[in-house]
């Protein structure tokens, strides 16, 4: 049985129109589980979201385009992930999550099938983090392929970690941005870590789940002021993204249409929307250059 919230039935429409090319950089499927079972040991277990409910959102929002993550609950068994991607029409791009054995094989097949990178998981609730020497190894397997590392980082783990990242052969992308805390203020040294990033060529930010930086209760207005510090200091290098459909949710389930809208207040600035929006997304996944 599912131990996580499914999203909204109904989300708003945005109030803002996005631009044509506009990418979801943070989005999952999951299951249907009678034909993409879940895996064994998994750390929690969804309700199905499928990709024609991806898709759904993505026209009800105005987005061509999307990075569907790999999901935990799946382990490394990305069969939803490349039926996923294989229904897009080149829309779509993908991440993996791969163990350090992974073969050739295996790689150039994910890659034939739209994926363009790896995540590891530094959050708790998701288990043991990567052994740093596993990451190093299989990043420099990954360069060739011109692929980027996705990280899911708890806050307080992210000023420890910069010593791993600066070691990095590749692109790196930190994910929800880095899971600080709303409540501890722009100047938490976690924070100031992750904006110390800018000063790093690799490194990117999503500044996706607003809902799970702040107190939990929408429309996550407090995660306003870290998405404009983030994508002022990253114009070039900063993503956006739904998280749809929330996985692990644990205050009120986002509204789709609220979360689309809250870009538009934390950057006013519609040139920098273009960036966050089109051109950072399709220079990174290596989407072609006319929108679609």
């Amino acid at each position: 049985m599912p131990d996580c919230l499914p999203p909204l039935s109904d989300p708003s429409a945005p109030r803002h129109a996005l631009p044509a090319g506009a990418c979801d950089t943070h989005c999952h499927v999951f299951g249907p589980a009678q034909r993409f079972p879940y895996a064994e040991g998994r750390s929690y277990t969804p309700p199905d979201a499928s990709r024609e409910a991806l898709a759904a959102l993505h026209r009800h929002l105005g987005i061509s385009r999307a990075v569907v993550v790999q999901a935990a609950c799946h382990g490394a068994d990305h069969s939803a992930l490349l039926d996923a991607l294989a229904h897009a029409g080149g829309r779509y791009r993908g991440v993996a999550v791969l163990r350090p054995d992974v073969s050739d094989d295996t790689l150039q097949r994910l890659h034939a099938g739209g994926v363009r990178g790896a995540r590891f998981n530094y959050v708790p609730h998701l288990g043991a983090p990567p052994a740093e020497a596993d990451v190093l190894r299989l990043a420099d397997r990954l360069a060739p392929l011109g692929w980027h590392l996705c990280l899911h980082v708890d806050g307080a783990a992210l000023p420890g970690l910069l010593p791993l990242l600066r070691r990095l052969p590749v692109p790196f992308v930190v994910d929800h941005m880095g899971r600080i805390s709303a409540a501890r203020g722009l100047d938490d040294p976690a924070f100031v870590a992750l904006l110390g990033l800018a000063a790093q060529p690799n490194a990117w930010v999503k500044i996706s789940g607003i809902d799970r930086i702040g107190s939990g209760t929408r429309p996550f207005h407090e995660g306003l002021p870290f998405m404009r510090a983030i994508a002022q200091a990253m114009p070039g290098r900063t993503l956006w993204g739904t998280d749809w459909p929330h996985p692990n949710v644990r205050g009120d389930m986002p509204d789709d249409g609220e979360v689309a809208d809250a870009l538009f207040l934390a950057v006013p600035d519609a040139g920098l929307r273009h960036r966050i929006l089109v051109d950072n997304p399709a220079r990174l996944y290596g989407f072609d250059d006319a929108p679609g």
